[in-house]
């Protein structure tokens, strides 16, 4: 039974793969991961990298850094200063970096944490009225750590810049007064790195009486990609599975939101059992993931994957934009390109495949979806509409955006038909509401 071990840039020396880099490659492992987390382990290498293909295997540019990551000079003092051996001066350049990397995009710690009685409640995050995010302090980790990820903050030891909750006490408190909330939506990190038994204390207090109007747990992970044995060989296997049998006998839905951003994720045999184990206690596995330049910027990429995954019993749901954080300049496209990409596969699919939404971008006002990009009144545009906001009422409200074939980022766009202002502008609430809500539950899962 193979043992899961994390492997980090000094660990990772150790590994037989490390002699089949370059110098050059070496090297960049060492600097960049100095400013941006760097995990993987055994089964990554062996399993999904293919190194014959390195650097240019989407498997490894997705987990391992590289030098462009940084930028040019950056890269340069960074490796210069480790080189000097001046721990203090190399701190404060990995900080100063970190700082200019957008480390907490959209509101995450500005707008997006809920208070209780006038206090901040730690832990959780409520952007849209009927999803709550859950944090848990023991699954602030991962099997491995993508290099897109906009959750990097998590894992480079600033407790400042690090959600957690060290039990379900706030969470619980917070829900008991807010019955609009239906999704409970347990992140990271990665909630399945934690053992079984303390994922269940997580996991429990929501099935109890009190929390009816909780309809869908949904845990988000890539385990199911990076470690598919924490479903088939690992010691609690079958006490996790057991745990998503009794979350869905209490009549939750449970929703396994599986990452998987590149098709080689799923191949392996493990992998698939894995995928079957799951669906086989009645929950649902969805799969979602940025596009992103390096790694799955193809149209038969996100074929193979969608076509495979329904095949296999999960539903596509999300082709997200990257965001607008930590190597964004390494990974980002223009937004004409992603819908470019997006359309080309979806159009390609059979009809059960296009559960998929996209491109989205996850942006402060809201999750905002490209539409396509007509000519009206003989302007091109961008035609983009919410499928979530801070505002329910923004929800599929068309708006358009002035072309530009350069944009990467929803910020970076300015409204068409020389409108001053897009309609929701400076309509945002500042933080969710605190009181009690007489709203009804959303049985359908519209808000979700």
């Amino acid at each position: 039974m193979p043992k899961f071990t994390p492997l980090n840039s000094e660990t990772v020396q150790r590994a037989p793969q490390w002699k089949r880099l370059s110098e050059e490659l070496r090297e960049a492992v060492t600097v960049v991961s100095q400013v941006l987390p760097f995990r993987t382990n055994q089964y990554v290498l062996d399993e999904l990298i293919d190194w014959d293909n390195v650097p240019d295997d989407p498997i490894f540019r997705l987990t391992f850094p590289h030098r462009t990551m940084l930028v040019d000079a950056d890269y340069t003092a960074l490796r210069d200063t480790i080189a000097s051996g001046d721990e203090v001066a190399t701190a404060l350049r990995v900080r100063r970096l970190r700082a200019r990397m957008n480390p907490h995009p959209a509101g995450q710690q500005t707008h997006n944490v809920p208070e209780l009685d006038g206090e901040e409640v730690p832990g959780i995050q409520h952007k849209y009225a009927g999803t709550v995010l859950f944090f848990p302090k023991a699954g602030q980790t991962c099997h491995a750590y993508c290099t897109f990820c906009f959750r990097w903050p998590q894992f480079v030891g600033d407790d400042q810049s690090a959600f957690a909750a060290k039990d379900t006490e706030g969470l619980t408190s917070y829900l008991a007064r807010h019955h609009e909330v239906t999704d409970v939506l347990i992140t990271g990190g990665d909630p399945l790195i934690m053992r079984s038994c303390t994922l269940a204390r997580y996991l429990e207090p929501l099935l109890e009486p009190g929390f009816e109007h909780i309809q869908t747990i949904r845990l988000g992970t890539k385990s199911l990609s990076y470690w598919p044995q924490r479903f088939v060989t690992d010691r609690d296997a079958d006490d996790l599975l057991r745990l998503f049998d009794r979350v869905v006998a209490s009549g939750k839905h449970l929703a396994v939101m599986g990452h998987y951003s590149h098709p080689a994720e799923i191949r392996p045999e493990i992998a698939r059992t894995a995928l079957k184990r799951v669906l086989a206690t009645g929950a649902v596995v969805r799969m979602q993931s940025p596009v992103l330049r390096h790694v799955n910027d193809d149209p038969a990429v996100w074929r193979e994957l969608w076509s495979t995954g329904v095949r296999l019993g999960a539903v596509p749901y999300y082709l997200f934009v990257e965001r607008d954080t930590g190597a964004r300049n390494y990974f980002e496209l223009p937004l004409v390109r992603a819908y470019e990409i997006f359309r080309e596969a979806y159009r390609s699919v059979s009809g059960l495949a296009r559960t998929v939404r996209g491109p989205s971008m996850s942006a402060h006002p809201g999750k905002v979806l490209i539409d396509g990009t007509p000519t009206i009144r003989g302007e091109r545009v961008f035609a983009l509409q919410f499928l979530q906001g801070r505002d329910s009422d923004w929800v599929r409200r068309p708006f358009y955006a002035a072309y530009d074939p350069a944009a990467t980022w929803f910020d970076q766009l300015t409204p068409a038909f020389g409108e001053k202002e897009f309609f929701f502008t400076g309509q945002a609430p500042d933080r969710p509401s605190a009181q009690t809500t007489d709203q009804e539950p959303d049985p359908l899962g519209v808000l979700s």
